[in-house]
C-alpha cells in the first residue's frame, strides 16, 4: 500500500507537463485543465495577448498555473499554496516542465491579507477553491479533507485574494460548483468584482451540469455572458472532441 509520503508523476501533454502528487490524498483532476483552457480562451476571445502575470490561488501541485505558462497563455505565474509539501512539488513540477525560470512558487495563507508585493500585480488570477460534497464520514487525510470538501468559509479567502492581487484592468478566473453560483457570484461582489463570462460544465451532454467556469473583472454590474456549454464527454468513458484537444495539450482552438 502507498505511504502518504509518497509520489506519484503523472506526464501529461506528451512529457510538456509532468505533474508529481502525492499517491495517497487528495490528487488534481480535469477540473485544474478545464480552468487553465477558460482562462486561456478568454485572452483569445478578446484578442488579447497572453498574460503578463498569472497568479494561481490554493494552486496545489501547480496544474493551472503551469499549464497555462506551458501553453503560452501566460508568460509567468505566481503560485500560492498553504501546504509546505504541496509548495515543494509545485517547485519540482516547474523544474520538470522547464519553467521554473518563469514561475515562483510560494507559502501563502489565503485566510490573511495578500503580502505588499502581491497585491495589484497581475492581470490573470486563477482560483480553484476547495469545494465537495461534504462527506458524511470526514476524510482522515488532512490535505484531501481541506480541498475536497465545500466550506463556505474559505470562499471569501479567495475571492479577497484575488480583488487584491488584480490590477485595474485583470480579470479573475474561478471554477466553482455549479449549483453553488449564488454563493460565488455573492462573494465576488462583496469585493468589487462582477461576473462578466460564465460556462457551465457537463459530464455528458444529457447530464446536469456539475461545475461553473466564471470570469469576473473589476467592473460595473451587468454585461455577464453566458458560452455554449462545455461536455467533458460525448459518452460515458469517451471524452468530446474539446476534451481531447485540451488533455492532449492545447488550451486553446
Amino acid at each position: 500500500m502507498a505511504g502518504r509520503d509518497q509520489v506519484t508523476v503523472d506526464t501529461l501533454w506528451g512529457g510538456r507537463l509532468p505533474i508529481a502528487q502525492r499517491a495517497v490524498g487528495y490528487r488534481t483532476n480535469v477540473d485544474a485543465l478545464w480552468l487553465a483552457a477558460f482562462a486561456a480562451a478568454g485572452a483569445s476571445a478578446a484578442g488579447a495577448k497572453p498574460a503578463r502575470a498569472c497568479v494561481d490561488l490554493g494552486a496545489g501541485v501547480g496544474v493551472v498555473g503551469l499549464a497555462l505558462v506551458v501553453d503560452g497563455a501566460a508568460r509567468g505565474a505566481t503560485l500560492l499554496e498553504i501546504d509546505p509539501a504541496l509548495v515543494e512539488l509545485a517547485r519540482r513540477n516547474a523544474e520538470a516542465a522547464h519553467v521554473a525560470d518563469r514561475v515562483d512558487v510560494r507559502e501563502s495563507d489565503l485566510r490573511g491579507p495578500l503580502v505588499d508585493s502581491l497585491r495589484h500585480r497581475f492581470d490573470l488570477v486563477v482560483a480553484n477553491p476547495p469545494w465537495a460534497a461534504r462527506p458524511t464520514r470526514p476524510s482522515p487525510d488532512a490535505a484531501k479533507a481541506r480541498a475536497r470538501t465545500a466550506d463556505p468559509a474559505t470562499l471569501p479567502g479567495f475571492v479577497r485574494a484575488a480583488r487584491a492581487a488584480l490590477g485595474a484592468a485583470g480579470r479573475a478566473c474561478f471554477v466553482y460548483p455549479a449549483t453553488e453560483l449564488p454563493h460565488l457570484f455573492r462573494a465576488l461582489r462583496e469585493v468589487g468584482l462582477e461576473p462578466k463570462r460564465l460556462r457551465l460544465v457537463h459530464p455528458l451532454p444529457d447530464a446536469p451540469a456539475r461545475a461553473a467556469l466564471v470570469e469576473a473583472k473589476p467592473a460595473r454590474p451587468g454585461g455577464l455572458r453566458v458560452e455554449a456549454p462545455f461536455f467533458a464527454m460525448r459518452a460515458p468513458s469517451i471524452w468530446s472532441d474539446e476534451a481531447t484537444r485540451i488533455i492532449g495539450g492545447r488550451l486553446r482552438d
